[in-house]
């Protein structure tokens, strides 16, 4: 135990980095296990999807859409949400698959539905370029 306190010691910044990654961990792991929504990849993705009731939002910026959608989906940005939750009001109860570029803004979007009382919320892992990369198709319209 000697050792570990004369390391201490003689690194305080190996030992500050350490204890800083070992907090951002454990907070990382706490927000993952208490997050009220799921995070689905492609298949599940296509599979809920198949649920005539699903709910597909797209949150990225509008240039981001030239690239293209998929099909059916609502466009509205991650700012624009929380005031446009009226719109999705009527959708309270149903499934909703929220998708960005790369799954990171709709985990943001994510938190907003679930914390506006929306209970079947899911995020599309690896977003638009998951679909993509699995040779889903996507709409240019």
């Amino acid at each position: 135990m000697n050792e570990y306190m004369v390391f201490a010691q003689s690194h305080p910044v190996l030992v500050m980095g350490f204890i800083a990654v070992l907090g951002l961990i454990i907070w990382t792991e706490y927000s993952r296990l208490t997050r009220k929504y799921k995070v689905l990849d492609v298949n599940q993705s296509v599979l809920l999807m198949n649920k005539d009731e699903t709910v597909v939002v797209d949150v990225r910026e509008p240039k981001e859409l030239k690239e293209g959608k998929i099909k059916n989906s609502r466009h509205i940005t991650l700012g624009d949400l929380p005031k446009r939750l009226s719109e999705l009001e009527s959708h309270k109860e149903s499934p909703i698959l929220i998708y960005c570029r790369s799954g990171n803004r709709s985990g943001h979007a994510c938190s907003t539905l679930t914390k506006a009382g929306f209970s079947d919320v899911n995020n599309l892992s690896g977003g638009i370029m998951a679909w993509e990369s699995a040779n889903l198709p996507v709409s240019k319209k």
